[in-house]
């Protein structure tokens, strides 16, 4: 008898045991080793130049599009933001100029997923009363509805912002019409709604216990003349019902290609052909340009150590994947929002972990500054600090853009910065 029969029990526990090691090592390497500080001498002229690298065009299924997605001087400093604050700064600034910036509280109480009001304020959902409330420019608040609403766990607002759908964890939702001050019952096996650009429809996920039973659908805001649009199956998580303002894709859904990429897939009404695109990275969060003629999104990369970074495609008709661009700002598509088709306000975190892409929650406490984006001029600008530790989770801004208003994941108020 052999040596290695022998003892071969003993070979496998020991080739075992080193497998674990690595595999432990390895996964120590990634999320859990310190690296030494980056340090970098403060810049006041906080406005990147020149416009932005192209990536390339869309390509169909499974076709890779190619190109770095760097943009100029990112290769010399990776993971760094444009500005930093100014040192010798000792007040906060009253107006916005990419220093820290006075900021003001605008409601006393924790509130839920605010908007944007018609008339330039914002309107949300108090989470102590139960009560919808609007607060317009000049600081006054009203109610929207003496209706109370208990505890309210999520709220998906219409465009025309007269109407919401409301969800309670008991997965029990209603879609609430403000201007009639009607309610109407959504059936409870729907979820993750988007409104459509008129607010008179809805599209949603619809998910039964059967999995041959789940389907991508499209109603009318009150939930009649649903129709059944794509199944789902298995695939819920990669499926994301979002209406584009122009009224072209209802959703998209997204298939891996391999560890760092995946393809984005899009839906119409009616069963058109759209190009897919090859995105590089895993944790696709997005939002539609104003026009609906671009997506921006973030993903997280092994070559930024985990970390998300903001993209911009195009995605609408025959330009779908083309003018593809990376910005240098390592934050989520959820912190941003498009004050106009060219121009995006974001929420930067100062610094990131390792995973904080895969692990949002290592994020949960760190501090964000403002930041703007000219995707005429390809500039990214630092607009504002925060007088305070904020962790912005929700940002809105007016059409004049004369405020910032944003919300802190922490103490789930409203706050504003002059700009």
């Amino acid at each position: 008898m052999g040596i290695f029969t022998r003892y071969k029990k003993i070979f496998l526990i020991i080739i075992f045991l080193a497998v674990v090691a690595l595999l432990g090592y390895l996964l120590w390497k990634v999320f859990f080793s310190v690296k030494p500080p980056v340090t970098s001498t403060p810049i006041t002229n906080i406005t990147t130049t020149g416009g932005l690298p192209a990536v390339g065009p869309g390509g169909e299924a499974g076709e890779e599009t190619g190109g770095s997605g760097k943009l100029p001087g990112e290769e010399n400093q990776p993971g760094a933001i444009v500005g930093n604050p100014d040192p010798e700064a000792s007040a906060p600034d009253e107006i916005a100029s990419g220093r820290i910036t006075q900021t003001s509280t605008v409601t006393k109480s924790a509130v839920l997923n605010p908007t944007l009001s018609s008339n330039g304020g914002v309107q949300y959902y108090d989470k102590n009363d139960g009560l919808f409330y609007k607060i317009d420019e000049n600081g006054n608040v009203v109610k929207l509805s003496d209706k109370v609403f208990y505890q309210v766990d999520k709220v998906f607002w219409a465009p025309d912002k007269d109407r919401a759908i409301l969800e309670y964890p008991d997965g029990s939702k209603i879609m609430y019409n403000f201007a009639t001050d009607k309610q109407v019952t959504l059936p409870n096996y729907w979820k993750d709604f988007s409104f459509a650009d008129n607010s008179d429809q809805i599209v949603a996920k619809s998910i039964g216990l059967d999995p041959d039973n789940r389907w991508l659908i499209v109603s009318g805001s009150d939930g009649s003349k649903a129709t059944a649009l794509e199944p789902i199956g298995t695939k819920d998580a990669t499926v994301y019902p979002s209406w584009s303002p122009n009224n072209q894709i209802v959703a998209m859904y997204t298939r891996g290609v391999d560890f760092d990429r995946q393809e984005i897939f899009f839906v119409g009404l009616n069963g058109e052909n759209f190009k897919s695109t090859v995105i590089e990275g895993r944790g696709l969060q997005s939002q539609w340009s104003t026009a609906g003629d671009k997506l921006l999104y973030s993903v997280y990369h092994t070559r930024d150590d985990l970390k998300p970074r903001l993209w911009i495609v195009d995605a609408n008709g025959d330009n779908i994947g083309g003018d593809r661009h990376s910005f240098n700002l390592q934050t989520w598509a959820d912190k941003c929002t498009f004050a106009s088709n060219t121009e995006i306000y974001c929420a930067v975190p100062e610094n990131l972990e390792a995973g904080a892409g895969m692990f949002p929650e290592l994020a949960d406490k760190t501090k964000d500054s403002l930041y703007k984006i000219d995707l005429t001029t390809g500039t990214q600008k630092l607009i504002a600090i925060p007088n305070g530790a904020y962790n912005i989770s929700q940002i809105m801004v007016p059409d004049n853009q004369g405020y910032i208003y944003f919300t802190d994941k922490n103490t789930e108020l409203i706050y504003k910065i002059k700009m």
